[in-house]
């Protein structure tokens, strides 16, 4: 260990913590915001590391977890959450969002991860593919309720996903909410779409089989498919990687074909820290280890 004593120093607040950063009161922050990298980069005082989370941001549909998944188009029909996506540009929303601090993605692991599935690449958008498709579905014009938590990221995706869906025809209404409450709100069915993050889990299982199985305790889209546990099922009782992949590769060919999540991208994890620190090692799931970690 190099140092005697290490004190962790909980402050919500970004401008905050890089205020006591940049003051001497702190030697070593998490989470910078995005907005905040130039300011980092360009003071030789500082240093920065940063890398892809093992997470998503993502819009989770309500397809079949309560009688309202029936009650909205996008909801009822797939043509209408094809067309959804179809609307959206997701650099476009990496740079709006997160100051173009995030990767985008199309999947539940980002394009680097091996098990990524190349056979379903991410969509370009296509605004007059997406209103043909709607036209097809007879809703030129669907309109929904797009649940958000009140964090300053989910309001942005929010109002970003509303601007674009809307060159496509779609009439999409903000519901901002204690986070606590759209959580509960999402179990119980009680919502349209729902802006929801996932932290992720080093071993993609974690980041699919709770949300995709049926019935899981974290499947708030309701989402339910035979042909889909049994994947899931064979996926993670195998100890071979290419065969794991394989079941991915199908697994993907129907999940982001049925879309119960619209995945957007992937944040990148961000770290500020005094020059006089050396030895920090960048981890996918965002916690820091202090082992190796020094003072030149």
């Amino acid at each position: 260990m190099h140092f005697d004593r290490i004190v962790y120093l909980p402050i919500p607040d970004s401008t905050v913590r890089l205020a006591n950063l940049r003051s001497g009161q702190l030697d070593f922050i998490e989470r910078l915001a995005p907005s905040d990298v130039a300011q980092v980069k360009s003071d030789s005082r500082f240093r920065l590391t940063k890398i892809t989370e093992i997470g998503y941001q993502g819009i989770t549909i309500n397809i079949g977890k309560s009688d309202l998944a029936q009650k909205n188009p996008l909801g009822r029909d797939p043509r209408v959450r094809e067309a959804f996506e179809l609307a959206l540009d997701r650099d476009g929303i990496v740079q709006v969002v997160m100051d173009g601090e995030a990767d985008p993605g199309n999947q539940w692991v980002a394009a680097t991860n091996t098990f990524y599935a190349k056979n379903v690449p991410m969509p370009a958008r296509n605004v007059e593919r997406a209103k043909a498709l709607l036209k097809e579905a007879g809703v030129p014009n669907p309109s929904f309720t797009l649940m958000t938590p009140t964090t300053a990221d989910a309001q942005r995706i929010a109002q970003v996903v509303q601007a674009m869906a809307r060159e496509a025809g779609f009439d999409v209404k903000i519901l901002s909410t204690e986070f606590a409450t759209s959580l509960d709100l999402a179990d119980k069915g009680q919502f349209d779409a729902y802006v929801l993050a996932w932290s992720g889990r080093a071993d993609p299982d974690g980041n699919i089989f709770s949300f995709d199985a049926c019935k899981q305790p974290l499947n708030y889209s309701g989402y339910c498919k035979p042909e889909v546990d049994d994947l899931l099922n064979r996926s993670r009782t195998t100890l071979d990687s290419s065969e794991r992949r394989k079941f991915y590769a199908d697994l993907a060919a129907i999940v982001l074909r049925d879309r119960p999540i619209v995945y957007l991208y992937h944040r990148h994890w961000l770290w500020a820290y005094t020059s006089k620190l050396d030895g920090l090692r960048a981890i996918p799931d965002g916690l820091i280890r202090v082992t190796g970690v020094h003072f030149k």
